[in-house]
């Protein structure tokens, strides 16, 4: 198709990522956001958020002619052929999704929106949306479509160039046929739905991974019982094609700006149609179980007692790759330590910020002065490849707690430690001899 005039509402990662990729497309966007600041940044190129790739495509599209940043909405809007809602849907109260900042754009640019220019809701939306959209509008020249994304932080533009599939729903057939087509030149299959499945196609697919990855914490917890190893289970899950080996990886829980929201969403949606989703309830409560579970595990490594334990910890983000800490399964842990009565002192390559509650520090071998215990919690590759001899003579106990299964642990034994992580066999090194 020809080059689309596009309004994206929103530079978060969804909205930033969905701005940049469609410009290095040949189309023309205008990407808006509230923050002057902000929009004073990426309009020099300047990008905060740690995605990689990203602050590339943002300088070759305002290079290009095809990328630009404005403030307010109101009037970018009024020459675009779409215009694409990439704004903040979080948990609300009770835990549905909180649909205020779609509400408060669509009100802004109702009246101005020109007749026949799509209405795209890229946010995480609950079924239902494009109707209640619609009605506020109260304008039937101005289709609604909804376009859920399938971004994963860390990789948000591999996602978005080499997409699995692209998902368009309307009760405009037209225009939900119009939107695909912007994706033309990627060549990834098309599914084009009514606007209630395609809204949901984005929480089933969500809550799916987030079952899944109860499921493995369930099994990893099995396994430690029954003496098996996580690693061989999941390896000869994962060549079953039916299954795969993707999000079989067991850790402290799930996290992150999707999941946790979603899978409460999706309950909540459930129960206004009265059926009781207790499968997805179930996996909510586990992925809390675990939680529990891996500051249990911690407790043990300092003798039963968290109170006064001095414990380092490796990882705050909620995944590698990503300085997001929102809903992070390493800080809920590190929370719930500090609120025992453990000093912590932490390190993660993307976080410099100050947190409540804890000693950040920027070198990871300073997290294990006088440490009691070290606990991963964040699968950083760096993590492996650290000196844990170095690690060990700064430790003042002996015990790592590699709740990703991410180091070798024959180099921590090697070092003088012991290594526990999650769903497999205990390793213990011999115990190291401190010459005063």
């Amino acid at each position: 198709m020809s080059a689309a005039r596009i309004v994206v509402v929103g530079t978060g990662y969804v909205g930033l990522t969905t701005g940049a990729c469609l410009a290095s497309l040949g189309h023309r966007v205008t990407c808006v956001d509230v923050d002057e600041a902000k929009v004073s940044r990426l309009s020099a190129g300047r990008v905060d958020i740690l995605e990689p790739g990203l602050a590339e495509l943002v300088t070759g599209g305002i290079t290009g002619g095809r990328l630009s940043f404005v403030v307010g909405a109101r009037k970018a809007v009024q020459e675009a052929d779409g215009v694409f809602l990439c704004v903040p849907t979080p948990m609300g109260a009770g835990g549905s999704a909180d649909l205020r900042a779609v509400e408060a754009v669509t009100a802004e640019i109702g009246d101005v929106l020109p007749a026949g220019c799509a209405l795209i809701t890229k946010s995480t939306v609950p079924v239902g949306t494009s109707k209640r959209i619609h009605a506020m509008l109260g304008r039937e020249d101005v289709p609604i479509v909804s376009n859920p994304e399938f971004l994963r932080e860390g990789t948000a533009v591999s996602d978005f160039l080499n997409p699995d599939r692209i998902v368009v729903g309307s009760d405009t057939p037209g225009a939900a046929r119009w939107v695909g087509d912007l994706y033309a030149d990627l060549g990834a299959p098309v599914v084009v739905a009514d606007a209630a499945s395609a809204e949901l196609v984005k929480y089933a697919a969500n809550c799916f991974l987030a079952l899944k990855l109860s499921y493995v914490n369930s099994i990893a917890e099995l396994c430690e019982r029954l003496g098996a190893d996580i690693d061989l289970v999941t390896e000869g899950m994962g060549y079953d094609r039916r299954i795969g080996r993707a999000f079989l990886k067991p850790g402290p829980g799930w996290g992150g700006s999707c999941l946790p929201k979603d899978t409460s969403a999706l309950v909540k949606v459930a129960e206004s149609v009265n059926y009781d989703f207790r499968m997805l309830t179930s996996a909510i409560d586990e992925n809390i179980a675990q939680r529990d579970r891996i500051v249990a595990k911690i407790a043990g490594a300092c003798g039963g007692t968290l109170a006064g334990a001095r414990i380092g910890v490796l990882g705050l983000a909620f995944k590698a790759g990503t300085n997001d800490l929102r809903d992070s399964p390493a800080l809920a842990v590190s929370s719930v330590l500090g609120a025992l009565g453990a000093e912590i002192t932490a390190y993660d390559p993307a976080v410099d910020s100050a947190i409540d509650g804890m000693t950040v520090v920027d070198d990871p071998y300073q997290v294990a002065k006088d440490a009691d215990v070290i606990v991963v919690l964040t699968e950083w590759a760096e993590f492996k490849h650290l000196d844990w001899t170095i690690m060990a003579d700064a430790m003042e106990g002996d015990d790592v707690v590699d709740t990703r299964n991410l180091l070798d642990p024959r180099t921590v034994i090697d070092a003088g430690l012991s290594w526990q992580g999650v769903g497999r066999p205990r390793a213990a090194g011999r115990k190291r001899v401190t010459v005063s």
